[in-house]
């Protein structure tokens, strides 16, 4: 199913053994997804091996895709229409333009749907049934189909119809409430994540409920219809905190970079930066004290314990700081890691990505792409001894392999120009 002309992988894709390329091939998947929560679930199950077929909007496609600088940098060193954010989670896929409005096109989709083991779509709810593209349409006919709804709210229920993105879902799930300064300290008040946390938890949601439904399929042959929605993500990622508030009786509020349970486990200044102490364990603290020159903290009755810590989290903290203000973080790290004591700076990602680690992990990634370049990315945590995870396409330009899907449906050259011309698709 490879396009012979975007099939080079990048070294770190060459799967290990027996020539297979993940643990999901032979999988077909039709991505009626756009932006970052489904499609980041697609991206993951297309990197353990599942052939993706992206159904794009002809014209602007999805969305993410104009939503740059930066932007590819093409052959001549001048920027491309291919966004970062575009590239960072639709590799290993296939698009194809085809009109989802066009009678035509919902035709195409129809019989992509009997092809395929799993659909993945985040239109409002109610939107795809209007051209035969719900579930209750496509399980006629494939009852084999698994199909996977992300949506703002779930499929039911009082906000159902109301959209929504990540930004959102961060404030209104209370994860920005737990997060920033307390409102009386400098920089004080609500913050988001540095990261689109929530869409990132729901696509990791979907991969993990699908790939529990094509499990349930491989015992009993039938397809099932998956709802998974931000709001239903964000609250189950911030369990620990809502157990606080249902276990403790109080609402949680913001605490910096100072843990809400435990203690010394925060951000601590060094005479060259902001260094990380994270000591979990009474035997963790025990160490620190010694390390620090300080044992009689041990007894200490503001200190005895992890309870009475957090009674006394404040003057903790201003003992470590002005210890550790004295020396180098470098210096820190390697007293605390002889002992036993996770630390370590507080990096930027040009840091983090040359960090040895992360080197050796080959966290980097490189894959020719269409334009003439290397498109560079990320690798997937994820590493099977046996199907290790494969980097067979870079990301694609619009409508790049609508030819290809068209003619693996059978399709001859009058047929696909009289789809042109009604508009029903278009090439990149």
């Amino acid at each position: 199913m490879t396009n012979p002309t975007n099939s080079s992988p990048s070294t770190a894709s060459t799967p290990a053994s027996g020539g297979r390329i993940g643990p999901l091939q032979g999988i077909r998947i039709l991505d009626l997804s756009r932006v970052l929560a489904a499609p980041w679930c697609v991206q993951n199950l297309a990197d353990m091996g599942a052939d993706v077929i992206k159904i794009e909007r002809p014209g602007p496609g999805d969305e993410s895709r104009h939503w740059g600088p930066p932007w590819l940098n093409g052959p001549d060193g001048k920027p491309t229409r291919e966004s970062a954010y575009f590239m960072s989670t639709n590799r290993n896929k296939r698009s194809a333009a085809i009109d989802l409005a066009n009678p035509q096109g919902q035709a195409i989709i129809r019989k992509l749907a009997e092809q395929a083991d799993i659909c993945i779509e985040n239109f409002k709810v109610g939107d795809l049934a209007r051209y035969g593209l719900d579930y209750a349409s496509l399980s006629k006919v494939n009852p084999r189909l698994i199909y996977c709804s992300v949506t703002g709210f779930g499929q039911d229920g009082p906000w159902a119809t109301r959209p929504g993105y990540d930004y959102l879902f961060q404030g209104m799930g209370g994860l920005m409430s737990v997060t920033g300064e307390r409102d009386d300290l400098p920089g004080g008040g609500p913050q988001r994540f540095g990261v689109p946390i929530v869409d990132l938890f729901t696509g990791m949601y979907a991969t993990i409920s699908i790939l529990a439904a094509l499990n349930h399929r491989n015992v009993t042959g039938e397809g099932q219809h998956i709802d998974i929605s931000l709001m239903g993500a964000v609250m189950a990622m911030s369990s620990g905190q809502l157990s606080n508030y249902m276990i403790g009786g109080k609402v949680p509020g913001r605490t910096g970079n100072a843990s809400p349970n435990i203690t010394p486990y925060g951000v601590y200044p060094c005479s060259d930066g902001l260094f990380i102490v994270a000591s979990a364990n009474q035997g963790q603290f025990s160490a620190l004290c010694n390390a620090l020159g300080h044992p009689e903290w041990i007894a200490d009755p503001r200190f005895k314990d992890n309870g009475a810590r957090m009674a006394h989290q404040s003057e903790l903290h201003a003992l470590f700081s002005q210890i550790l203000s004295t020396k180098p973080r470098a210096h820190w790290e390697s007293l605390f890691l002889e002992v036993g004591v996770p630390a370590g700076p507080i990096n930027d990602y040009a840091q983090a990505m040359a960090h040895p680690q992360a080197q050796h992990l080959k966290a980097r990634i490189s894959i020719p792409h269409a334009t003439g370049v290397e498109a560079p990315g990320i690798a997937n945590p994820m590493r099977f001894s046996k199907t290790p995870v494969t980097y067979r396409r870079p990301p694609p330009m619009l409508g790049q392999h609508t030819q290809e899907v068209l003619q693996e449906l059978g399709l001859d050259q009058a047929a696909i120009d009289a789809l042109v011309k009604a508009g029903a698709v278009k090439f990149g």
